[in-house]
């Protein structure tokens, strides 16, 4: 699906022999005294197939569906921009800023209930609970199109987030534990993309079901809710039956063919304990460590112009004096862009195994899209292509960030809580961006909500440069340690804070 994959070193090659954990591979996973382990890493590949066709059959089975999954998650949540134009605050009479409001309550329980959601995501299996959450957004989604007031809408939306809070960090958790880290950028860009194509095929759906206003006795608005939300919920259905879990369970694999994934990623990531539940302990564990605070800076930091751009681009591009179907059409191009970019930065990191670079340059891309917006304001051609800097930088940053700092963490506890933290603790910029973009700022050419944007994004280039700096510090102080004389347990337990890891730059 991404291309011929760069053929490493089979599992039973000399090197791995001699050192399993060489390479600066060793991900190790917290452990359980009573859990049995197949030590055996040097598994050949089963006779019936290669390693290509074997990772081409996982990318076929793991990123479309999960990709589509958080299409239609982020449709769902941005789909009220799009509503906006078409007159939703008008007949709702909303005023001041209660649409601001609006936006914001979808992020409280959704930043509540992150870790919670990939605790529940293992117990429950990924198959069930992702499929479950999806149907319960969609419904959620149509009762958004037949709200009467302000009161029904902040409800719609509170809980529209109460379900969607497992979609993204339950979905960047499950890939993770498929793919080696020198692999999974690419797929960790084309699954966020997913927010980029979600983008524009809401603006191209929307020019589409605007025209189907006063229907029924439905202004176009409410036909986008109820329409996308019924494409959801069908999905969902689908969906039970095709999301795929994780290793260990993964029926459409023959046992020949997850014993050697298992192998496989045991050589790359260390054990993964997948057996053991995820106890209060681990999480107090995975905050003991400073750079998961480092982390969720790093996320949050593009969040605030993600989510801005995401919930007011419709806005934006209708004061540069379109029409509300041009509008809707005008949203598309700067989407699709983001995505191709997203995917050319994924390819190359991922040639290189390196992963800072490649925040750093799209951060300054998109510094320069919002410097564009905050001085140009007679111009709307430049003003318009300023947009598309914009969302190449800032929609191609992000999947490298998460990637970069899920990848570095060890195993399914370590790895569960530290995803579900940065991505919760990152969408509090979606709260601050609800309010970055006020209705008394439109006639001053939002030149508030563009200098906040610039602000947060950084303080995520700073983070960026605080977590490279940390581990690069910690890789060589480990260079330099005496050998551990750790038993294999203690290393398991300590995750990725054991003498043997070696952290990805």
């Amino acid at each position: 699906m991404f291309g011929r994959e760069k053929k490493s070193a089979s599992p039973d090659s000399s090197s791995d022999k001699a050192s399993p954990y060489a390479n600066n591979y060793y991900d190790p996973d917290i452990a359980h005294p009573s859990a049995e382990y197949d030590d055996d890493l040097n598994v050949q590949c089963p006779s019936h197939t290669t390693q290509r066709k074997l990772l081409t059959q996982i990318d076929l089975r793991v990123i479309p569906v999960l990709s589509i999954l958080y299409l239609l998650a982020f449709l769902d949540r941005t789909n009220i921009a799009n509503a906006s134009v078409y007159g939703l605050q008008e007949e709702l009479n909303l005023q001041n800023t209660q649409y601001n409001t609006a936006l914001t309550i979808f992020f409280v329980p959704y930043i509540a209930f992150e870790i919670p959601s990939n605790i529940l995501l293992k117990k429950l299996k990924p198959h069930l609970w992702l499929s479950m959450c999806m149907f319960l957004f969609g419904v959620v989604t149509i009762c958004q199109g037949l709200v009467q007031n302000y009161s029904g809408l902040l409800a719609t939306r509170f809980f529209l987030g109460v379900a969607e809070t497992g979609m993204f960090p339950g979905s960047f958790y499950l890939i993770g534990m498929w793919y080696k880290r020198s692999e999974a950028q690419k797929r960790y860009s084309f699954f966020f993309g997913s927010t980029s194509l979600a983008g524009a095929f809401g603006g191209l759906l929307a020019s589409a079901i605007g025209k189907m206003d006063r229907m029924r006795g439905y202004q176009g608005w409410r036909w986008i809710f109820i329409l996308e939300g019924v494409l959801t919920a069908v999905v969902a259905i689908l969906f039970y039956f095709i999301i795929p879990d994780f290793p260990e369970n993964a029926k459409w694999l023959t046992e020949e063919e997850r014993t050697y994934v298992r192998a496989r990623l045991r050589a790359d990531q260390g054990r993964s304990a997948a057996e053991r539940a995820i106890g209060v302990r681990d999480v107090i564990n995975v905050f003991k460590d400073y750079k998961i605070f480092v982390g969720g800076f790093m996320y949050f930091g593009l969040i605030v112009p993600a989510y801005g751009y995401a919930f007011f681009a419709p806005s934006i591009i209708q004061s540069y004096g379109y029409s509300p179907i041009q509008t809707q059409l005008h949203s598309v191009p700067p989407w699709a862009a983001s995505f191709t970019f997203a995917m050319v930065v994924a390819v190359v990191s991922d040639k290189f195994k390196h992963r800072f670079a490649f925040t750093i340059l799209p951060i300054c891309l998109a510094i320069a899209g919002f410097g564009i917006l905050i001085t140009v304001h007679d111009n709307r051609h430049l003003q318009y292509a300023a947009l598309f800097f914009v969302t190449m930088g800032t929609y191609s940053a992000m999947p490298v960030i998460v990637c970069w700092f899920n990848m570095n963490l060890g195993g399914h506890h370590r790895r569960a809580v530290g995803t579900a933290w940065q991505i919760g603790f990152g969408n509090i910029g979606g709260i601050i961006a609800t309010y970055a973009f006020l209705p008394k700022d439109k006639p001053k050419f939002y030149k508030t909500g563009y200098s906040i944007c610039v602000s947060f994004i950084c303080l995520s280039a700073a983070s960026c440069v605080m977590y490279a700096v940390s581990v690069i510090m910690q890789n060589r102080q480990r260079d330099k340690a005496p050998r551990s004389l750790m038993t294999e347990y203690e290393k398991t337990e300590k995750g990725d804070m054991n003498p043997d890891y070696r952290y990805l730059l």
